[in-house]
């Protein structure tokens, strides 16, 4: 029996994608929460210079209408009002001799401010 195009499984698309580092720290921070945790949820706010800002918090639940995104064993989790500025983001986790943190590669950011705390869409 042959196999038609809509029998094709295609892998789902993620709404964001992980690096192994990225996927590594949010396991480590799920570990050491003080209360249990789900994963970690992904929002915007209005913030800086350049407009938006990401907001990163641990998440208990999910949300009604939170989008849910497990890649490399962990979870995350993005705020609806999130949701279109996020589609096609790769999340990093990077270090250096000066700083860490989350780096958000975000294909939909038309500009960053000089400091990179705030992009604009």
């Amino acid at each position: 029996m042959a196999v038609t195009e809509t029998e094709v499984k295609r892998p789902a698309f993620k709404a964001v994608t992980l690096t192994d580092a990225a996927a590594a720290r949010i396991r480590e921070l799920i570990e050491k929460a003080d209360k249990p945790v789900i994963g970690l949820r992904i929002g915007i706010k209005s913030k800086g210079c350049s407009g938006l800002s990401y907001d990163v918090n641990y998440a208990e639940e999910k949300g009604k209408f939170d989008e849910v995104v497990e890649d490399k064993g962990v979870t995350v989790l993005i705020e609806p009002k999130a949701q279109m500025y996020l589609f096609g983001t790769e999340i990093d986790w990077v270090e250096d001799k000066l700083q860490s943190g989350f780096v958000f590669r975000n294909p939909n950011e038309k500009g960053r401010c000089g400091c990179g705390e705030s992009f604009h869409v």
